[in-house]
């Protein structure tokens, strides 16, 4: 597997240390209802634009719904050159359970 599965409080350390970057690939209007602080919204009309822009030494945190799509954007990623990606087990649904102020 070229990604790694990521749990919540795992991915609050990371993102808290400022040692990862987190990517939302949610609709925009679920993006703009409530986010992981500091993500950005990835979907086709930018995708190309961030695989340009981002800092692919950087580990990758997906996010998505569930956190069933994003181990497939994470696997993804990982063959587009990221060092590190993650998925985040349960998506934002899991984040806004144990972060709920976002």
């Amino acid at each position: 597997m070229s990604y790694k599965r990521i749990d919540v409080l795992e991915a609050q350390e990371l993102i808290g240390e400022h040692l990862a970057q987190v990517i939302d690939i949610r609709d925009a209007m679920s993006y703009q209802a409530g986010h992981i602080p500091d993500s950005k919204l990835v979907g086709d009309q930018n995708i190309e634009e961030f695989l340009e822009q981002a800092d692919k030494s950087l580990p990758l945190i997906v996010c998505c719904y569930h956190g069933n799509m994003s181990q497939g954007a994470a696997d993804y990623f990982h063959n587009k050159g990221f060092k590190a990606t993650y998925s985040l087990d349960g998506g934002f649904e899991a984040w806004s359970r144990v972060s709920p102020s976002f």
